[in-house]
Formats: structure tokens, sequence, C-alpha cells
């Protein structure tokens, strides 16, 4: 390829904002983003990858149906309150009205809905997992450990959709492939999580699955080490949160809650080990 074809390629992507519409579908007052697109995608490919996977571990389409509608209920409310109890400084009012905390209006004005925290996500699904199971009498460990495989694919497209709306902003750069964003050449963030938390972390959680797998409970362990761990070396080249900036010298919060992933999920997978042999 030549050279100048490859400067104009450049160039394109480092102002593929300027290209791109977040808007996907206007329908009249109401508008469809490429966000809302990508998690409607995740959401059916989660689902797809979650009735497979289960048929694998001897769950019925009825049981993973049932399942994905109180987990999803449990990572909306979950994420929504965990980025105001994490990323909000001043969340008085959200605490003391949390119906508000789901209110798409202002002033009036429909502005829809706006910050979610994936480590809340993750505290929402616990608790809904611990209900589903106290409930329905399934087996937890064969149950989440689907989660694990089903999960990460998903999760490429939620961050393809960050990228797209410019949820989330990467640490300036001078590095080719970076974007600009308000005036500042920056690292894709989104995509690098997109492939590090989400594509890398289910290569490694399948290829376990398929040659050491012995024990129930350790793919959701490994899921929860994979992400943690990635999570915290993207967050090296994603900016802090404006509201928030480092929390404790150069870590961000979602350094520090990845910590807990971390440790949570090695803890969890020497634990179901010993149950093992026992």
């Amino acid at each position: 390829m030549k050279i100048g074809k490859m400067d104009n390629l450049i160039n394109f992507w480092q102002h593929v904002y300027s290209h791109i519409n977040p808007v996907a579908i206007n329908l009249g007052p109401f508008h469809i983003h490429w966000y809302a697109i990508m998690y409607i995608t995740a959401l059916v490919l989660g689902y797809y990858l979650g009735v497979k996977f289960g048929e694998k571990f001897g769950f019925s389409k009825k049981i993973i149906d049932e399942y994905f509608i109180w987990t999803e209920i449990g990572i909306i409310l979950g994420a929504r309150f965990g980025y105001i109890l994490f990323y909000m400084p001043n969340n008085s009012y959200y605490l003391s009205h949390p119906w508000e905390a789901f209110n798409p209006f202002v002033n009036g004005k429909f502005v829809g809905i706006a910050g979610m925290s994936y480590h809340g996500a993750v505290i929402g699904f616990i608790i809904a997992t611990l209900l589903f199971y106290k409930i329905k009498k399934v087996d937890l460990w064969k149950l989440v450990d689907v989660v694990a495989l089903a999960v990460p694919l998903a999760y490429v497209f939620g961050r393809i959709g960050n990228f797209l709306n410019e949820r989330i902003v990467g640490r300036i750069t001078d590095i080719p492939w970076g974007v600009y964003i308000d005036g500042a050449l920056r690292h894709p963030i989104g995509l690098y999580e997109a492939f590090f938390e989400g594509f890398v972390s289910f290569l490694i959680i399948y290829f376990y699955y398929k040659k050491f797998y012995k024990c129930r409970g350790e793919l959701i362990s490994l899921y929860l080490i994979t992400y943690g761990i990635f999570r915290s070396i993207c967050e090296l080249w994603r900016e802090p949160d404006p509201q928030l900036g480092f929390i404790i010298s150069n870590f961000t919060m979602g350094q520090i809650l990845s910590l807990f992933l971390i440790i949570g999920g090695i803890g969890l997978f020497y634990y179901r080990r010993k149950k093992c042999r026992n």
C-alpha cells in the first residue's frame, strides 16, 4: 500500500468520530443510539450462548430463560446504583430518592439514563443469582460457569458500543491508531477493553474449559480473575473519571474495584478446588 493511502487511512481513523453519527435511528422525539443497538446485540448473543452452553451443563432452555430475566434485572439495577455509589461523589439525592435513578427526564425533557458501573452490575448479578438459586434449587456452580462462558463475547459488543458513543475516553497519546476526542488524540480504550476483557478472556476461559476443567465454579473464578487483570491493565490507558480523578496515588476507581474481583476470583478458585478434593 502506498504511503499516501496509508496516511489517508490513518487520518480517517483518527477522525473517525467526525464520520459516525452516534444516533443510528431517529424516531421522532426518540433517538436510538449505536450504543443501544450494541447493548441489545450483547444481550441477544449472551442469551444465545447461555442456552448453548447451558445445554452442555444439563440446563434446560426454560431454566436459562428464567435465569436470564432474573440476572438482567439484577445487572441493570446493580449497574445503575453501582455507578451512583462508586462514581458519583454527590450521591445523597439518589440514595435518598432511589426511584429517581431511572428517571430519563430532566425538567420534562427526555435525556435518557447515563452512568452504569460494571462492578455494580457484578454485585447485582450475584444477588440475583443467589436469589434464583434459593428459589429454583438449581446447581449454583454449574450455572455460574455457564455465565463465565456466555458473558465475555457478549461483553465485546457492549464495549464497542461504548467506543461508538464516546462513553469512555482514553488518555492522551501520540500513537497512530489513536482517535481524536475533544481535540486531543486519545487511546481507543473501548476497543482495548472489548478485545482484552471480552475476546481474550473468553479464549482463556474456553481453553481452560476444554483442557483442564474439573471442578464446578472454576470457570466463574477464572472469569473474575481475567476480567479484573485486563480491566486493571486497560485502566492504564483510560482517562480517570473526571468527577473522581485518581483515588489512591495513580490508581483509578476501576483498578481498585477490579482488585477485589481478582482477589475474590483467586479465593473462590482455591475454595472450589478444595471442595472438589474433599
